[in-house]
């Protein structure tokens, strides 16, 4: 069994005996409860201040992962470079894309996307079941860009990340951007906080799992 939980912004915290995290933030810099979870594994897609307070989440023994590919306690992690903007990261650098499987399960976190993936890129990614994607515009693609991306992707299920939520400080757009480009091409679940899923629990089809905090 698998624990997927939503810390706000683009920090998800995927756990069995093995807890991952991903882009920690601490919480007081963007206006919102700073994620309340101790990683073995923590994953920083870049080093922006809203996504790689380690200390946040870190713990003896804690391993960081800012790229390559790598094996740590048993779970195997890709990384693909990609960039933060539309000019190949001449405005705001290079981002880390991450590939990684539980329990059968293969995960791909985007980061902070700035630019729609070609289809190289998505072929690097190969197959996912679960795809967290920013949907905010601003630093990273928007509403209609990442329905570009989902239907190169199609992964299992998409969640959208990065987005404005009650608190947050950051000049982005809410998920509603997204939902309306998407509307009617996904069905849509609502998960709350967190979700306890095992790998024969994934749609047969694409889906959508807004979480809420």
């Amino acid at each position: 069994m698998i624990k997927i939980r939503w810390h706000g912004h683009a920090c998800f915290e995927i756990s069995n005996d093995v807890t991952i995290v991903t882009d920690p933030h601490d919480g007081s810099s963007i206006g919102i409860k700073p994620p309340a979870v101790k990683a073995d594994i923590i994953l920083i897609s870049h080093n922006h201040y809203d996504h790689n307070k380690v200390w946040m989440v870190e713990k003896e023994g804690s391993e960081k992962v800012e790229g390559g590919d790598r094996e740590i306690h048993g779970i195997k992690i890709r990384s693909v470079k990609a960039y933060h903007d539309k000019e190949k990261g001449s405005m705001r650098g290079e981002i880390t894309i991450f590939v990684f499987t539980v329990e059968g399960i293969t995960f791909c976190h985007l980061g902070d996307l700035g630019h729609v993936l070609d289809d190289e890129k998505v072929k690097e990614i190969g197959n996912v079941d679960i795809l967290f994607i920013p949907v905010g515009g601003v630093f990273t693609i928007d509403g209609e860009e990442a329905l570009e991306i989902c239907r190169k992707i199609q992964p299992k299920v998409i969640v959208p990340m990065h987005y404005k939520i009650s608190g947050l400080s950051l000049p982005i757009e809410r998920v509603d951007d997204f939902m309306a480009h998407v509307e009617g091409e996904y069905p849509v679940r609502h998960v709350a906080n967190e979700i306890e899923i095992e790998k024969e629990d994934l749609p047969s089809s694409e889906e959508i799992w807004i979480f809420t905090l």
